[in-house]
């Protein structure tokens, strides 16, 4: 593991691995919308979904939000249900939720013009040090260092670091690696390179070291240590969950709620959902087990929401991860008692499944809807 960077690359290899980086990134690297660019607003837009996401399943995404949403303006004066609507999918709601905060402050506050300061790009909303640095560099060509997945393995590899690289001391060798990395100018090719390469060639299991162009810098190739870097991330224990939600039904609607500003997918409407206690995430549901079930919802359902339902049954089973949770959702169907019908609950709605198409919904509540439309 090398103490001091700059005794790893001299100034003329730092030429030939931009040099080498360049040439490969020409032949290889691949067509993409957001590649084809300069538009600031176009960059961030594809920077923000490919968080948390794989390039293959943005592609779609990108192409219908930007249908939409080609400019800041468009998607500063579009309500948040909106946004989220054409973010349902892409997952982590928080993101299509701070790019609208961002595109109104860009429209409000910068006259609609992207910020060229890595600074100023920081302080917007879901804006952090990688993505300001992909904005500016890709955008402008102006020299920004990035780590993000596949830089961090590539440039762990390049230096043979055997060290946590989401420590602090980590954190601070792989960023001065990337600025050292920096041209003074035309910065964006060099940086697509690198996480190309990181992508397509320094992949994490079996990275393809014979035919990696930059391979004869690389320590961790010289070592033969590249399959042991960078330092497995540790994973946090999952914790398994049984939830219920329930789609309560009367005269051909169904009551659905808008999940608040302190729960998991806020904005977006779902059916009724909670947690259970009367089903393991394991337990197989017997008859009596179904009993307790339909207990345990009715009152729910009668204490927090003022409904008396019948003919509950199980519908399906979802089986999803949120974080650190794998959770087994129930999803339920019944019929409401009529002469509840009469009862407001707070930020609920009563609608067909055909207007369910218009609200944003977490992908499990899509799923859901789906499967009632088909039944």
């Amino acid at each position: 593991m090398p103490e001091k960077l700059e005794s790893q690359f001299t100034h003329s290899e730092l030429i030939s691995l931009r040099r080498r980086l360049n040439h490969w990134f020409r032949k290889h690297g691949r067509q993409l919308p957001w590649r084809e660019t300069r538009d600031p607003y176009l960059i961030w837009i594809s920077e923000i979904m490919l968080q948390q996401t794989t390039v293959k399943a943005v592609v779609p995404y990108f192409e219908r939000f930007i249908n939409r949403f080609p400019t800041a303006h468009e998607l500063a004066a579009a309500s948040e249900e909106e946004v989220l609507q054409y973010w349902e999918g892409l997952g982590y709601y928080s993101r299509g939720r701070n790019i609208r905060k961002t595109a109104i402050l860009i429209r409000d506050q910068y006259d609609g013009v992207f910020p060229k300061s890595l600074i100023e790009l920081q302080k917007l909303p879901g804006i952090g040090r990688y993505t300001a640095g992909a904005i500016r560099s890709f955008a402008f060509d102006l020299p920004a260092p990035i780590v993000e997945a596949n830089t961090l393995r590539l440039y762990c590899r390049l230096l043979n670091f055997e060290g946590d690289p989401r420590s602090r001391d980590g954190e601070n060798l792989l960023w001065t690696l990337a600025e050292e990395l920096q041209p003074k100018s035309k910065a964006g090719q060099v940086n697509q390179a690198l996480m190309e390469l990181g992508s397509q060639v320094c992949t994490p299991v079996e990275p393809k070291c014979e035919t990696c162009s930059i391979s004869m810098y690389c320590h961790a190739f010289e070592c033969g240590t590249q399959n042991e870097i960078p330092l497995k991330k540790v994973r946090p224990k999952v914790t398994q969950v049984v939830e219920a939600t329930v789609a309560v039904h009367h005269q051909g609607e169904y009551l659905v709620r808008q999940r608040q500003p302190e729960e998991r997918w806020a904005g977006m409407w779902d059916f009724v959902r909670f947690p259970i206690k009367s089903v393991t995430f394991k337990d197989k549901i017997t008859k009596a087990r179904q009993s307790q079930l339909q207990s345990e919802i009715q009152n729910v359902l009668t204490e927090e929401y003022h409904l008396s339902i019948e003919s509950l049954q199980v519908v399906t089973e979802i089986k999803h991860s949120v974080t650190r949770y794998r959770i087994r959702l129930l999803c339920c169907e019944a019929e409401l008692n009529s002469k509840m019908n009469s009862v407001e609950i707070e930020n609920t709605q009563w609608l067909t499944l055909a207007e369910l198409e218009n609200l944003p919904m977490p992908i499990t509540g899509r799923q859901f809807s789906q499967e009632l439309a088909r039944t």
